[in-house]
């Protein structure tokens, strides 16, 4: 390996704009990478810029209630690559969230002499530690000290003359050029940090209101924020963020929204307001609600009407499905050749759509073939030769599996409650419970295990769709309502706030109209018969959209003024090799990166599931090599001379 020239003005300089769990992702990526391709002794300034803790930054920040949860099992967290990743880097094994907890209990962790590396737990969250099991569901309290450590080894993992600096506060422009070097202007400073490269990794963003969004915060001020007979309006945000206060007891809420935001939004107004769950005599029985009399009733409904899935509350047995097969590398090279962007309900829901019922009726032939009427071969052949999307599937399904239960109908699946009426109100809340009672017993019921195989499907399905980029929000929401749902306990508890009256569903097709006559907010929902609920106070209850155009962020409205191009669902268009910022001719930036959900290379948050050769660790890794290389390539610049900014 050539030796660097010396520097006469400054080491190289790399700047990564986030240290939550993208950031604490790369840094580990770029300590592993930094001896194959920047070498041990080679000097580099590291700068990590974040007004939020490191490792676990704004979303995993500590300061939350400790009543709310992780949504993935401790076992499935993990921000470590291994075997299963198909990456050009070395893998650095590291503990899942379950085994950091075990190993942190036994005074056994990687590193636990090293006073640095040792985890700082209080008793409540050591407590917590000591009763966590891999299938159990951490708090995003003791969530934050995993990634806390995490983001402690990483840093200690890097090369000996690697310096880093930590800038608390945000960046919010990046000027230079195409060819030299970077400058990162932090808020409230005078001078920039000069950059030989940059990282955006700056996870979940505020945006600005949309026009409806803006017409009800107008709607809810002009008929007064306070006050007894003030209205609220609770705009989309990071639920622990919200200012609940406003929310008064026993009032109607209405909410718009039934995902993950919700379940925040429910343990908050109710466990959150002193409220509690008795369980039955048997410790499996039906919970019963006693409420605090400080809960609002809350009036709950979405585009489905129905909350996620429940996590799946079950190991995997037998064979598994060899994914991928009918959407893999192969099918997205041909997409890509095709003129033009390929449409997502004509080119690319198909194949998905086949993908996932290979994997449903692998899992229903291999495990539960008594269920079937015709060997697993003969149906692999006649399945693999069906058009995607086309009839034949479906025909050659209703002959091999006798009971329509036991096939896939991703249709019924993703609306539940299509077609349905109910004569009344009191009827759709029964109806709503049997649904969830109904989908608590088959995600715990391993005699449904092709719910898994498709599971594994989709966490399949996702990795290929990283190199298509921008497809719109469609897939993001089938995926996240079957493979991200809330814990089994959730909706236990949000069965027994239905029963107790503390929660009323609206149903499907929710609508929300401002009345100003009665100066209240109204909501329907399709498929029941009856008035529509009024009440003083709605929250949405959802993130706002990762667009650019609409961002709160300084730093990302900045590059698209700049010239940084952006898809038309708005997300900051970059390549999919390594991450780089493209312009609108489509050209990479050579020292502008970015990574998550703001990007249409998203793949997935800032950890994964082990052994899942996870979207977040093969882009991890090529965005670290590709640093590295450049940083190492990059020739001594000149002194830096910048004049103030304002701003």
């Amino acid at each position: 390996m050539s030796v660097r020239p010396d520097l006469s003005s400054r080491p190289p300089a790399l700047v990564i704009v986030g240290a939550g769990p993208r950031g604490t992702g790369l840094v580990e990526r770029i300590a592993a990478n930094a001896p194959e391709l920047y070498g041990e002794a080679a000097p580099l300034d590291l700068h990590l810029v974040d007004p939020h803790p490191p490792g676990g930054g704004r979303i995993w920040r500590p300061d939350q209630s400790p009543l709310l949860w992780m949504n993935s099992m401790a076992e499935d967290v993990t921000v470590f690559s291994d075997e299963t990743v198909e990456q050009d880097g070395p893998v650095r094994p590291g503990p899942s969230l379950a085994e950091w907890a075990e190993r942190a209990r036994a005074g056994a962790l990687p590193g636990g002499p090293v006073p640095e590396l040792s985890p700082e737990l209080s008793p409540e969250l050591a407590a917590e530690a000591a009763a966590l099991t891999g299938r159990g569901f951490a708090s995003r309290r003791l969530q934050s000290a995993y990634l806390a450590w995490v983001h402690k080894r990483s840093v200690a993992a890097l090369p000996p003359a690697v310096t880093v600096h930590r800038h608390r506060c945000r960046a919010v422009r990046i000027t230079g050029p195409r060819d030299g070097v970077q400058r990162v202007w932090l808020e409230g400073r005078a001078t920039p940090l000069a950059a030989d490269a940059v990282v955006l990794a700056l996870g979940h963003l505020d945006a600005e209101p949309d026009q409806e969004q803006r017409a009800l915060t107008a709607f809810a001020a002009e008929h007064g924020l306070d006050g007894p007979d003030g209205l609220v309006y609770l705009p989309p945000e990071f639920t622990a963020d919200s200012d609940l206060t406003r929310l008064r007891p026993g009032e109607p809420v209405i909410v718009r929204g039934f995902g993950l935001a919700f379940v925040d939004l429910m343990v908050l107004l109710t466990e959150g307001r002193g409220g509690r769950y008795d369980e039955g005599g048997d410790g499996a029985g039906e919970l019963t609600y006693r409420p605090s009399g400080r809960e609002p009733v809350l009036h709950v409904g979405s585009r489905r009407g129905v909350p996620y899935r429940s996590k799946i509350g079950y190991d995997w047995r037998g064979e598994r499905p060899p994914l991928p097969r009918f959407f893999g590398p192969a099918q997205v090279e041909e997409l890509l050749r095709r003129p033009g962007r390929p449409d997502y309900r004509r080119d690319i829901w198909p194949l998905i759509a086949k993908e996932l019922g290979f994997a449903h009726y692998h899992q229903l032939f291999t495990a539960h073939s008594d269920r079937t009427a015709m060997p697993w071969p003969d149906f692999e052949e006649r399945y693999a030769a069906c058009p995607p999307g086309g009839p034949e599937l479906r025909a050659l399904a209703e002959a091999a599996v006798p009971d329509p239960a036991d096939r896939l109908d991703l249709d019924a699946l993703d609306r539940p409650l299509a077609g349905r009426r109910f004569a009344s109100h009191e009827a759709l809340q029964q109806g709503l419970r049997a649904h969830i009672e109904a989908d608590l017993v088959r995600r715990h019921d391993p005699g449904h295990s092709p719910d898994l195989a498709v599971f594994l499907a989709l966490l399949s399905v996702y990795g290929q769709l990283m190199r298509l980029g921008d497809i719109g929000g469609q897939w993001h929401g089938f995926f996240s309502y079957l493979a991200s749902g809330p814990p089994g306990p959730r909706l236990r508890q949000l069965l027994a706030l239905s029963r107790a009256g503390v929660v009323r569903f609206l149903g499907p097709e929710v609508r929300v109209v401002a009345d100003p006559l009665r100066k209240v907010f109204r909501a329907s929902g399709a498929g029941v018969a009856g008035p529509a609920v009024e009440a003083r106070a709605l929250v949405e209850a959802r993130l706002p959209e990762p667009t650019v155009a609409h961002t709160r962020d300084a730093l990302l409205r900045s590059l698209h003024r700049d010239g940084a191009a952006v898809t038309p669902a708005g997300l900051l268009a970059v390549s999919p090799d390594d991450g780089r910022i493209l312009d609108r001719a489509g050209r990479p930036h050579p020292r502008r990166f970015a990574l998550g959900p703001h990007t249409d290379a998203r793949g997935s948050g800032g950890f994964a599931r082990p052994r899942t050769n996870a979207p977040v660790f093969r882009q991890n890794d090529a965005t670290a090599r590709a640093l590295l290389s450049l940083l190492r390539s990059v020739p001594p610049p000149a002194p830096l001379t910048v004049r103030a900014q304002a701003r």
